[in-house]
């Protein structure tokens, strides 16, 4: 077997020599083929040579501006400004001093003097004092009538004094007496009727304000026992008749 390779082997460098002799004529000539090819393009092609652009170059130089001129204001702004300003008032001269006036002197003699000395004058009559209106018709004044007070009913009734029959007991009085603020005093007016009673009774005033006592001495009248008013002997039952009870925190009720 080696020695039917041998000879194929011996051969080998001969057949290599032959074949690439021919391929490195044909590589050759293909070579310069294509660089007589290049060569002719090269020399054909325009040069191309690149531009250089100029450089633009700016001076500049520091010169200080200059300040504008001042805008002369437009006319509106002159009067404006011409109305703003206060105008100047001219001093007023000076008023001159009032001249004095010279009274003339009345010489008078000392009987004229007399006659007009003012502390000699009788003194001004002094002011009439107004009457006290009556309540209701005068009633001529007899020994054991119940005496008149000031004010009136709710529909215009004179008010007698009120004369006890009975007075209140201070447990009867005390119980209402409680909400109210003393001490101080109720004033109330009440209408007589039967059996020493009271009925339609008014509260005509209390003190201090605010205090509650009248509204309490309302609130008991109903237990009072009151002698009808008496004038000229005769008993007038239905008459009105003022009652006061005075509140005292330390003392209890007074009834008046």
């Amino acid at each position: 077997m080696f020695q039917s390779v041998r000879p194929f082997v011996r051969s080998l460098p001969a057949r290599l020599r032959a074949g690439f002799g021919r391929r490195a004529v044909g590589i050759v000539f293909a070579l310069l083929v294509e660089g007589l090819l290049a060569f002719i393009l090269l020399t054909l092609a325009p040069s191309i040579s690149e531009k250089v652009a100029p450089m633009a170059v700016f001076r500049l130089d520091m010169i200080r501006d200059e300040e504008p001129a001042e805008e002369e204001p437009a006319p509106e702004t002159r009067q404006a400004e011409a109305a703003a300003r206060p105008e100047r008032t001219p001093p007023q001269p000076a008023e001159p001093p009032p001249v004095p006036i010279e009274l003339p002197v009345i010489q008078l003699s000392r009987e004229e003097m007399a006659v007009t000395d003012i502390a000699a004058l009788p003194p001004p009559p002094s002011a009439a004092t107004p009457p006290r209106p009556v309540m209701g018709p005068p009633v001529p004044s007899t020994p054991g009538d119940t005496p008149r007070v000031d004010g009136t009913g709710p529909n215009g009734e004179p008010l007698y004094a009120a004369a006890w029959y009975r007075e209140p007991y201070d447990d009867e009085l005390r119980g209402y007496l409680s909400t109210a603020r003393g001490p101080g005093w109720g004033l109330i007016a009440c209408r007589t009727v039967a059996d020493f009673r009271v009925e339609d009774c008014v509260a005509l005033g209390e003190y201090p304000q605010g205090s509650n006592i009248a509204r309490s001495v309302l609130a008991a009248a109903w237990q009072f026992r009151v002698r009808p008013p008496q004038v000229g002997g005769r008993v007038l039952v239905g008459e009105w008749v003022r009652i006061r009870i005075d509140y005292d925190l330390h003392r209890g009720p007074e009834r008046r």
